[in-house]
């Protein structure tokens, strides 16, 4: 009886453990993703739009990445380029689509709950959930992090759009460049590959030739194009490592024959 009773006690200690640790990773990466809320604000209110659509933009939008393409594109080409903005906004933000699919088994069924997940489902809620080992720890982690994520990211909006005025322009602070070092570094770690990196440049010479001659997001949406149509067909075929991996296991397999 004892003997179960420490086993019961030591098994609670450990779950209350992994739940403290989910609680640490997912308020870190709440807090380090809404820092740069202020960034967007402040470019927002520079590209046009006032504090009330800044911040509308942010609460029924909330995914970083749609939002700075949003404005990234609309300050560039103003109201012409609108249907460009919400074209790049869009494609950037398929994504979450993906990651609906694989979360749909972590957050279960329900309406209500499907419909408030889906608001929340991002790429850090979605990147702390799947690291996570147990069902409730991955559960835990996505509402954490998805709901701290995005009363921060609201919070720190409406501090840059009031703060934009104040500041001036954004470039001064460094603030334009704050989206695109925060893209950079997700990138970053998935160039292994020569796949990638080919993908990669391919688009950014595609996007960078195309803006002297297109209208402002157009040369974002043809380079996005173009990353698809070499990723499908997947033109450099696999990686030598990747061949030599295969030759290697091949020929293990001979000799285990």
């Amino acid at each position: 009886m004892r003997s179960l009773q420490r086993t019961s006690v030591r098994d609670r200690g450990t779950r209350d453990l992994a739940s403290r640790e989910v609680w640490r990773e997912g308020l870190g990466v709440a807090i380090a993703t809404s820092a740069y809320g202020v960034s967007f604000g402040a470019l927002s209110v520079a590209s046009g739009l006032d504090v009330w659509q800044t911040c509308a933009l942010s609460l029924l939008m909330f995914t970083g990445g749609s939002q700075f393409a949003f404005i990234g594109v609309f300050g560039a080409g103003g109201i012409s380029a609108l249907p460009s903005a919400v074209a790049s906004a869009a494609l950037l933000g398929v994504r979450n689509a993906a990651y609906g699919m694989r979360m749909s088994s972590i957050i279960g069924r329900g309406c209500w709950r499907r419909a408030a997940a889906a608001h929340v489902t991002i790429d850090e809620s979605t990147a702390v959930a799947i690291s996570q080992e147990q069902p409730h720890l991955r559960r835990l982690g996505f509402w954490l992090t998805g709901l701290g994520v995005l009363i921060g990211w609201n919070i720190t909006t409406l501090a840059g759009a009031l703060l934009g005025d104040v500041l001036g322009d954004p470039k001064t602070w460094g603030l334009d460049a704050a989206a695109a070092a925060a893209f950079l570094a997700l990138l970053w770690p998935r160039l292994r590959q020569r796949q990638a990196v080919a993908v990669g440049v391919a688009a950014a010479v595609v996007a960078a030739g195309l803006t002297p001659v297109l209208t402002p997001g157009l040369p974002v949406l043809v380079a996005a194009v173009v990353a698809v149509v070499v990723g499908w067909f997947n033109w450099l075929g696999r990686d030598a490592s990747d061949t030599g991996d295969v030759a290697r296991n091949t020929r293990d397999g001979e000799v285990q024959a």
